[in-house]
């Protein structure tokens, strides 16, 4: 399966025009970490997939962009 995170993540935070900064400092990262997830260089630690997908208000399914079981 492809990694799709952080383009999910980079879609729903231009949507909710929400800079990387803001979700930085929600998740207590550094904006450059944001930055790495959206450009596919790191993907975000596990322990913060709850967190990401509780800031968005989408499922952990949605931050992999899977919508039905493939």
């Amino acid at each position: 399966m492809e990694h799709k995170i952080g383009e999910q993540i980079a879609r729903l935070r231009k949507e909710q025009e929400i800079t990387q900064t803001t979700l930085a400092g929600y998740l207590k990262v550094s904006p450059q970490a944001v930055s790495r997830w959206e450009n596919g260089v790191s993907v975000p630690d596990i322990c913060l997939l709850p967190q990401i997908a509780a800031f968005f208000n989408v499922s952990i399914d949605e931050l992999f962009g899977v919508s039905d079981y493939e």
